[in-house]
């Protein structure tokens, strides 16, 4: 609201006084690059702290696609097929599209944590890596700061995945790495607390050959490892030849948790006993839990519709809520 000016009568002295405080003020901000709107950035920063769930003790259920935080629809066709309420609520963000601190905040009252897949379609890593993307990065840390709960955030994903703008055949590792660098590096200077780094590569496999190593941030820069991987009609027959290779690969350079961050079960004669290989082979696996894309996708890089819902069949449906039950999949983020 526009506030209405009104005429003053003042000294001149105390007009000169005046003007030379605003200068004052005004050259000492544009001096320090704008410590005035860092300070302001760091007052609003988030409440809320991340460290206690960066290690969890059991194992969390989630659920993918590609609608807003504010359409739940999913959430309670998940719960009603799954058995139980998701713990996780996965969505996807275009780069350069605002945050919606309320509806992160809804899922958040609501039980689920909020994992948001932020996807830089239209934009270069190496734009982003060398400073031009800073003011979309600034102004989504300030957003995501004024938003009171938790927010798992992944960077870029699947970037080892051809069939992405950003993947092997249009941006280097190192421009992934300096890139997502920069992000985590802006996003700390504006004193963000409230965010949980989650770096997810999809599983090396006949369509992604491409070495992960290079692609890795550092321990530093990542809390949690997010695999994405789908049993379908090309890879993933057993979680040993999904999973397995990539678990023992990413264990070599980094020891953070990992989180199933995207996974399905395509319709055919084998979807019951893949989803009891999934939830055995994950547990056995020691995951901090699974995302299931509850959705009809094509197959990546592809034009094959591929069903993934739990509810294709009965006996889909029966496996999944007793195996997801049995391996102790279901764990709240809430800490009180």
């Amino acid at each position: 609201m526009a506030i209405p000016r009104r005429r003053l009568r003042l000294p001149a002295a105390a007009i000169l006084m005046a003007a030379v405080l605003f200068l004052v003020d005004a050259c000492a901000g544009a001096g320090s690059g704008g410590d005035a709107e860092k300070a302001a950035d760091s007052a609003a920063a988030a409440r809320y702290r991340v460290s206690s769930l960066l290690r969890p003790s059991g194992r969390a259920l989630g659920v993918v696609d590609d609608k807003t935080p504010w359409q739940y629809g999913i959430v309670t066709t998940f719960a009603e097929e799954a058995g139980r309420t998701p713990d996780i609520r996965e969505y996807y963000s275009s780069w350069g599209d605002d945050f919606d601190a309320e509806g992160n905040a809804f899922l958040w009252k609501h039980g689920q944590l909020p994992l948001m897949a932020l996807v830089p379609t239209d934009t270069s890593l190496a734009d982003i890596a060398k400073g031009g993307e800073d003011a979309y990065i600034r102004r989504l840390a300030g957003q995501i700061a004024s938003y009171d709960g938790p927010l798992a955030l992944s960077f870029a994903g699947e970037m080892n995945g051809p069939w992405n703008s950003w993947g092997p055949e249009h941006a280097k590792p190192a421009d992934f790495v300096a890139s997502w660098k920069r992000v985590h590096r802006i996003f700390a200077e504006r004193g963000v607390t409230n965010v949980i780094w989650v770096w997810t590569p999809h599983v090396v496999d006949s369509g992604t050959p491409a070495r992960l190593r290079p692609y890795y941030p550092g321990s530093a820069y990542v809390d949690w490892v997010g695999l994405i991987g789908y049993y379908g009609p090309i890879d993933g027959a057993a979680f040993s030849s999904l999973f397995t290779p990539t678990l023992r690969r990413i264990a070599d350079f980094s020891g953070k948790p990992v989180l199933i961050a995207e996974t399905g079960v395509a319709e055919g004669k084998d979807k019951q006993a893949h989803i009891r290989d999934l939830f055995q082979g994950a547990a056995k696996a020691g995951v901090i839990g699974l995302v299931w894309y509850d959705q009809r996708k094509d197959w990546p890089g592809g034009k094959q519709l591929m069903d993934w819902r739990i509810s294709t069949s009965v006996g889909a449906r029966a496996a999944f809520q007793v195996e997801s039950a049995r391996n102790g999949f279901g764990h709240s983020f809430k800490t009180g």
